[in-house]
């Protein structure tokens, strides 16, 4: 009989809680952004553009989360990996949604597992990548 410990999964709560601390992280530094946040899978669990963001912030921050789910990696560190000659080059061309690889996007992880991912967009890349990880330390 095998025993494995089961990983709570993302909730609606705990990404409003995500979003808001986000959100709240930005507005401290005087910046507008959107807040994407997807569940394991990849379903939209939580979304926030303020009216005040520049339109594509919405669709940035959204891609930022996925390319930080499906990688499972921040979307901070993968800048180097995707230019040419790099080991993720071809990589957009094999998903079938485009990445984005520029700071902003975190995976969220409960007990060492993947759980969903956060993402940011609408400020500097290290601005959104500093608000995804105080969203993600919010959350504990």
């Amino acid at each position: 009989m095998s025993t494995t410990t089961a990983t709570a999964p993302l909730t609606t709560a705990d990404a409003e809680a995500l979003v808001t601390a986000a959100r709240q992280a930005a507005e401290a530094a005087g910046v507008t952004v959107s807040v994407t946040v997807l569940d394991a899978g990849g379903h939209l669990l939580a979304f926030r553009r303020d009216d005040r963001a520049v339109l594509i912030s919405g669709e940035t921050s959204t891609r930022k989360a996925y390319t930080a789910l499906q990688l499972n990696a921040p979307t901070a560190d993968l800048v180097e990996a995707v230019q040419p000659g790099g080991p993720f080059h071809t990589l957009p061309t094999a998903l079938d949604r485009p990445l984005l690889f520029i700071a902003g996007g975190l995976p969220i992880r409960r007990a060492g597992r993947l759980i969903g991912a956060i993402g940011v967009g609408g400020g500097a890349p290290e601005q959104d990548h500093a608000f995804a990880e105080a969203a993600a330390a919010a959350l504990g």
